[in-house]
């Protein structure tokens, strides 16, 4: 497996049911250190990593007091080449949809790069836009 150059690493209350919704979602576990209550998940080509520990003020990762909603003030986009296939998931699973999915254009230069996104929160309240591409188009 070869690891992205950005991965980023959640710290969570509870391993066991962030573990479930991202695995839910179509996450795989690539490999998992039980003792240290981590995991490090994929999806089609997005990696996470997630360790259970919130709060624990002795780890040298740790800031300032951690509260809920986490992650307050960004959002992780993950890229799918369906995003039907989420969608399907979600409500299988009964999880909320933040924002329902809306199709976005951004002005790059002189075209406009288009997505597909929905908002989701997963357990610990971290905000995932997950969208997918809708090719191109030149900017008017």
């Amino acid at each position: 497996m070869k690891f992205n150059k950005f991965i980023p690493e959640l710290s969570v209350t509870n391993l066991d049911r962030s573990l479930k919704f991202y695995l839910d979602l179509g996450f795989k576990i690539e490999y998992e250190r039980k003792e240290n209550k981590f995991v490090f998940l994929s999806l089609e080509g997005s990696q996470l990593m997630l360790e259970e520990g919130v709060g624990n003020m002795e780890s040298r990762f740790y800031v300032g007091k951690v509260e809920p909603p986490f992650g307050r003030g960004l959002h992780f986009q993950i890229e799918l080449r369906d995003l039907d296939k989420i969608i399907s998931a979600l409500q299988k699973n009964n999880y909320t949809i933040k924002s329902q999915p809306v199709d976005n254009w951004f002005r790059q230069g002189k075209k406009l790069l288009g997505m597909r996104n929905i908002l989701v929160q997963d357990p610990d309240g971290y905000l995932l836009m997950f969208h997918q591409d809708l090719g191109t188009k030149p900017a008017i």
